[in-house]
């Protein structure tokens, strides 16, 4: 049985967010599954809005480690959060991880101090515009665990 979050499913409107998790979802995985052209490959992240409880999606880069999966809230190193962030604040253990056909149930906790500074390495590593995005801000980027439940 396919995971799911039940309630209302607003899409994003970022029409090339919205493409892509539409595509993502109807595929599998398959197609769509990587940052534009860059080949660099992501997930489609499922979530509660923290004031609306309404179902959200977005893609974000596939940073795995043991199962576990990063969620770095870089927003292009924009001064303030993405707006996900405080989703996955408000509803930790209301998360649906997908790489690959099948959606997967996650708890997510923001890291701090040694354990934020490994998977931050690990984001880099996949992922190295995000040291990028972490020189152009003040602030510090969050960084997720995502853990299947």
């Amino acid at each position: 049985m396919t995971e799911t979050l039940s309630g209302t499913y607003v899409p994003s409107a970022m029409g090339w967010v919205r493409e892509q998790v539409e595509t993502y979802e109807r595929t599998g995985g398959r197609e769509a599954n990587a940052l534009f052209d860059t080949g660099i490959p992501v997930v489609i992240v499922t979530m509660r809005g923290a004031r609306s409880a309404d179902v959200r999606k977005i893609a974000l880069m596939r940073v795995e480690h043991q199962g576990e999966y990063a969620l770095v809230a870089s927003f292009g190193g924009a001064p303030k959060h993405p707006v996900w962030y405080w989703n996955l604040k408000a509803h930790p253990d209301e998360i649906l991880i997908q790489d690959g056909p099948d959606p997967v149930r996650c708890r997510v906790r923001e890291l701090e101090g040694h354990e934020r500074a490994e998977w931050w390495d690990r984001a880099v590593a996949v992922y190295p515009s995000y040291a990028e995005y972490q020189d152009n801000t003040d602030r510090v980027i969050p960084v997720f665990v995502a853990t299947p439940i």
